[in-house]
């Protein structure tokens, strides 16, 4: 039987998903980041999915979301966009730490994955954290300056920057040190799979894709390098996604 246990770490409420059987024993662990405005309960399905596999997983709140947000406005959260992603990607040491104290981590087997914002937070700890031994990137990017550029031109347009020279050098200085798409070499052909909709309007498929293509070539282990486009789909994974997502794992990590 699956069990779903609410569990705070370090102040960042978290939804502990395992097969019961399994409780107390050093598992493989899947970290799973939800995406921009949503919660970690939405991710529900897929935790349910890669526990029945036998992985350990852990649904974090991310800053400004579910029982961390304190009635941040859409278009403040929207600004702090990179905030929570940088936010995310410290709390990811700490949530191993936790993990390894308490003796439920299984040597070798720590996976991160996440939706969108999620999986922009994937991508960033792989530059950030050799510890990740496989990742799922689900219609994230890799290319966060990039996105970063993309995001400040749609803020632009609809208004007046909010931030000064000297705030936007510095986040693209905090952006560069964790930019997948600048540090490839950081991969050290680690387990990576990305899925994306061919039809994403809001995280575009070409940034995931022909980072996929330019990458590609430096994995002399083809299996551990996947990319899944899926034709039609717009910025919602779909169940089939899911289903590929929790066998990468299982392939992967157990």
């Amino acid at each position: 039987m699956i069990g779903i246990y609410q569990e705070p770490i370090e102040g960042i409420p978290c939804l502990h998903v395992v097969d019961q059987k399994y409780t107390g024993e050093e598992r493989p662990v899947v970290i799973y980041y939800h995406g921009f405005t949503s919660a970690k309960e939405q991710n529900l399905p897929i935790a349910y999915m890669l526990a029945d596999k036998g992985c350990r997983v852990l649904l974090p709140d991310a800053l400004h979301h579910g029982e961390r947000s304190k009635g941040l406005s859409d278009d403040k959260r929207q600004l702090a966009f990179f905030e929570i992603v940088l936010k995310n990607i410290d709390e990811l040491g700490v949530l191993r730490q936790y993990l390894l104290q308490n003796k439920l981590l299984k040597d070798q087997g720590l996976g991160v994955a996440g939706t969108s914002m999620g999986g922009i937070t994937t991508s960033a700890a792989l530059v950030k954290y050799p510890w990740v031994d496989a990742a799922a990137v689900m219609m994230g990017t890799p290319k966060l300056q990039a996105y970063a550029r993309q995001l400040l031109h749609y803020v632009e347009k609809n208004g007046q920057s909010p931030f000064t020279k000297e705030e936007l050098d510095h986040l693209f200085e905090k952006l560069a040190e964790i930019d997948l798409s600048a540090h490839m070499e950081s991969l050290y052909e680690r387990p990576l799979m990305f899925w994306h909709g061919e039809n994403d309007k809001v995280v575009p498929f070409e940034q995931s894709h022909s980072f996929y293509q330019t990458v590609e070539p430096a994995y002399t282990n083809k299996s551990n390098l996947q990319f899944i486009g899926e034709k039609g789909r717009e910025h919602k994974v779909s169940v089939p996604a899911m289903h590929r997502a929790a066998e990468w794992f299982e392939r992967h990590l157990l």
